[in-house]
C-alpha cells in the first residue's frame, strides 16, 4: 500500500488542472487547528543521576488520543486543547510559497510491562536525597534481557505532551479549481526545524512526577498533503508528517540531579479546518 501512495504524490503534479485562474494568495495569512494521531517506531532511552547510568533499548511508545466525544471535550472551549491537537498559523511570501508556525501537540506513552535490554549500572541508593531500589534491579548490565515493570521500575510518557514547535515553509501546487470559484485543490510540500517542548510524567524507582514543560530538544521534519479550499476564506487541510528529534534534557523524578535523553522518530496524521486572513496582493 505505501507504494501506491508514493506513486500517487509523484504523479500529483501532472494531473494539475490547465486553468489560469488560481487563487492569489499573495501577502495573506491563515491559521488552522486540527487533531492528529502519531506513531513512533521503538527509541533508546538513557536514564542518568547519582548511582545510576542505565540505557533501556527498543523501547515501544504509542500515541494517547481522546476518544472522540464531541461537545463534551472536542467542541468545549475549555478543554478541546486535551486531545492531540495542531495549531500552525502563516503567511504567503508569494502565491505558491508561505512561512508558518506550529505547536503539534502529540502525545507519547510507554508501554507498560515491555520487554526490552539494559545496558550500565544501578546502585542500591540513587538520586539525591538517595531512593532505595528493588535489589531485583541492582547490578550491572551489558545487553541484558530485562523486563520494564511498570509499578516499581518505570513509568515513562510524555502526555501533556510530545509538544514539537517548528518554523516550516510550505510549497503549494494547484491540482484542480472549478471554473469561476474559490474551490481549489492544493497539493502541500514543506519542511520544517523546531524545538521539542514535553511536559514529562516520570515515575523512576517509584519516585517522579508530572513535570513542568521544559525545552527538552530539538527536531527537524518533512510534510506532504492536501489543502482543499472551500472558500476563498475557509479551507480543510489532511497531512501527513514526519520527523527526527533529539531530547537531551527530558525531567524525570522532578530533581535536577536526575534526566533522561532520547531520540524519537515520529510520523503523524492531521486533519485541520482553518482561514485565510487578509487580502492578496
Amino acid at each position: 500500500m505505501p507504494k501506491y501512495i508514493l506513486l500517487f504524490l509523484f504523479f500529483i503534479p501532472f494531473l494539475a488542472s490547465s486553468q489560469s485562474d488560481y487563487l492569489h494568495r499573495k501577502g495573506t495569512f491563515f491559521v488552522f487547528w486540527g487533531y492528529n494521531r502519531s506513531a513512533y517506531p521503538t527509541s533508546d532511552i538513557r536514564f542518568q543521576g547519582p548511582g545510576y547510568d542505565f540505557t533501556l533499548a527498543a523501547v515501544q511508545a504509542s500515541d494517547a488520543p481522546t476518544p472522540f466525544d464531541g461537545f463534551q471535550t472536542y467542541f468545549n472551549p475549555s478543554l478541546f486543547s486535551i486531545p492531540q491537537f495542531n495549531l500552525h498559523g502563516g503567511y504567503f511570501i508569494n502565491d505558491s510559497w508561505s512561512i508558518s508556525l506550529g505547536w503539534d501537540h502529540m502525545k507519547y506513552v510507554m508501554n507498560p510491562d515491555q520487554a526490552s535490554h539494559i545496558t550500565g549500572h544501578i546502585d542500591a541508593q540513587v538520586s539525591n536525597p538517595q531512593i532505595p531500589v528493588n535489589p531485583a534491579y541492582v547490578g550491572n548490565y551489558s545487553n541484558s534481557p530485562f523486563v520494564i515493570q511498570s509499578k516499581d521500575f518505570l513509568q515513562y510518557e510524555h502526555t501533556d505532551g510530545y509538544n514539537y514547535a517548528a518554523l516550516e515553509v510550505e510549497n503549494y501546487h494547484p491540482i484542480w479549481k472549478k471554473e469561476k470559484s474559490n474551490f481549489q485543490l492544493d497539493w502541500i510540500n514543506g519542511v520544517g526545524i523546531g524545538a521539542v517542548v514535553p511536559r514529562s510524567d516520570v515515575r523512576l524507582f517509584t519516585v517522579g512526577t508530572n513535570n513542568f514543560w521544559n525545552l527538552a530538544g530539538a527536531g527537524v521534519s518533512a510534510k506532504s498533503g492536501l489543502r482543499l479550499n472551500l472558500t476563498k476564506l475557509l479551507f480543510f487541510e489532511a497531512m501527513f508528517k514526519g520527523g527526527y528529534t533529539n531530547l537531551w534534557e527530558v525531567h524525570t523524578t522532578g530533581r535536577s540531579v536526575d534526566h533522561a535523553s532520547q531520540t524519537i522518530w515520529f510520523g503523524e496524521f492531521y486533519g485541520a479546518l482553518g482561514f485565510s486572513i487578509g487580502k492578496a496582493k
